[in-house]
């Protein structure tokens, strides 16, 4: 019962999630080369069973456009959609193996601005991937992330070529949207309980099918055309719709590509659920902390039924988890519950669900991105100093002009760079003391602290390499815990040849605790 503590906040929310995930589940799957309702699949696993698994209170998980490419290279060498089934079986294996050795503690090592560089990113490029949608232009396929588009063209000039086609109708209906969901946002929720409890995406989503629903009765001409509204699969009957579902072709299992691809889903995969893991918690208002081995247990369970029932591979996605998040939700409930909400709708309503155009659904996630890249949070990393602003400034422009792994990539090799000057700068001392004496040599005492990595290698040696000439050094080890190879390397190095040579009188206190005079 303790689950539904919060489903006063986590039903709107799940139905909020469920009008982001079709159009993002229909348009992976095409990108992917595979059957549309693979993507609804991926989209009802990642609701129900890894929402269900997962501790993540607010992540939400699904087909991730990040592996778009992935799938689409390996469905077309492969021949077959159901040997590429195989692979994503094979990958939920290795994803449960991932978490059962307990590999999400890599999650821990994305820096803080790396993350928050990611989620800007991430919130610009949904806003400007969704511009062109809001003017009827949809040509690209909704939830692409990607700088580089299927089509020869790429975020900026897709932009550019949307005035070649707009829809009056449908820009009409984005903008009418956006008000509405501004005001909802910023005035109609401080006025009074309801417009809390009745969150403005499913009020703008219902106001598009009504409007269509209209239209296509008594004005025809101001309807929005079919190739702008959601196309969910459309099942006469019962056994047409589990026609939809495919099982793998066991018969090629002896196949190695499918064991390559495996992997390949499996690392990209688990490394883009451990970022949204760690994006999601940041944005989580109650700061709640998931565990990220638990997370890969889950996705690789996802994966696995997925993979069995002809779905796309799952990942935990920050589009979803942030719309999520923004629309109240509170607990995990919300994301299950839009996963069994999406398979109640292409059940019993996929009609319905077809008369939702893309225009108003591009101003929810218009919404969405603008919330994760608010002007506040460029000021408050700037205000902290180049060490913050430059990794989260450099994620943020690789997303958007490459994509996201690349880009986070592109932040990490920042930060660790940073890092790698300040542990140069800082060789990790406790305590250092130099005091002149009478005949003009000096006596220095260095202690090292309980940590010294081999980072701290060359700030280490710069300290030695100071020391004048016919100098007293005492090295106080005794207080260090661990003390990597490639410093007692540095340290028993100096004694033995460089002090001998400079005549400097070395003595290393606690020496026998890491035997450097064994060296």
């Amino acid at each position: 019962m303790k689950l539904f503590a919060h489903i006063k906040q986590d039903l709107p929310a799940g139905i909020v999630v469920l009008f982001v995930a079709i159009p993002l589940c229909l348009g992976i799957a095409m990108a992917s080369g595979a059957p549309l309702f693979s993507g609804l699949i991926a989209g009802i696993v990642g609701g129900i069973v890894v929402g269900s698994i997962s501790n993540s209170s607010l992540g939400v998980s699904g087909p991730a456009a990040g592996l778009a490419v992935i799938v689409l290279e390996a469905i077309d060498n492969f021949g077959s959609f159901e040997i590429f089934l195989l692979s994503v079986m094979v990958a939920g294996l290795i994803q449960l193996l991932l978490g059962f050795f307990k590999a999400g503690i890599i999650a821990h090592f994305f820096p803080s601005s790396v993350i928050k560089g990611m989620l800007s990113g991430i919130g610009i490029i949904i806003a400007l991937k969704q511009i062109p949608h809001a003017f009827g232009h949809d040509e690209d396929y909704p939830g692409n992330l990607d700088f580089s588009q299927a089509d020869g063209e790429n975020t900026l000039t897709e932009l550019i070529k949307m005035w070649d086609s707009i829809s009056l109708n449908s820009l009409a209906l984005a903008l009418g949207s956006l008000i509405i969901l501004v005001l909802w946002q910023r005035v109609f929720k401080e006025k009074a309980k309801f417009f809390q409890l009745v969150q403005g995406p499913i009020v703008v989503v219902l106001i598009g099918i009504i409007y269509q629903h209209l239209c296509v009765q008594f004005a025809p001409g101001f309807a929005i055309n079919a190739q702008h509204l959601v196309n969910v699969p459309v099942a006469n009957n019962m056994n047409d719709f589990l026609g939809q579902f495919k099982l793998p072709e066991f018969s090629a299992l002896s196949e190695p590509r499918v064991y390559v691809v495996g992997l390949t889903i499996a690392i990209v995969a688990s490394l883009e659920t451990l970022l949204s893991v760690e994006a999601t918690d940041k944005l989580d208002p109650f700061k709640r902390i998931t565990s990220t081995n638990r997370e890969l247990l889950a996705q690789g369970t996802g994966n696995l039924l997925s993979g069995l029932i002809g779905g796309l591979p799952v990942t935990q996605v920050i589009v979803r988890s942030s719309a999520n998040i923004q629309s109240g939700g509170r607990t995990k409930l919300a994301g299950i519950l839009h996963g069994v909400l999406l398979l109640v709708s292409v059940i019993v309503i996929p009609t319905q669900l077809n008369y939702i155009p893309l225009s108003v659904l591009a101003s929810i996630l218009i919404m969405v991105g603008y919330n994760l890249a608010k002007p506040s949070l460029f000021r408050k990393m700037y205000r902290l100093g180049l060490k913050q602003f430059l990794p989260f400034m450099v994620t943020l422009i690789g997303i958007l002009f490459t994509d996201l792994l690349l880009g986070i990539a592109c932040g990490l090799i920042v930060a660790f760079t940073i890092l790698i000057r300040n542990n140069y700068l800082n060789s990790h001392f406790l305590h250092k003391e130099e005091k002149e004496e009478l005949d003009g040599s000096f006596k220095i005492s260095i202690v090292l602290s309980e940590e010294v990595s081999f980072l701290n290698k060359g700030a280490i040696l710069r300290e030695l390499n100071a020391v004048p000439e016919g100098s007293s050094l005492v090295i106080d080890i005794r207080n260090c815990v661990r003390i990597d190879y490639d410093v007692v390397e540095v340290i028993a190095n100096f004694k033995q040849y460089t002090a001998a040579d400079r005549q400097i009188k070395v003595e290393v206190l606690g020496e026998q605790q890491f035997d450097i005079a064994d060296y």
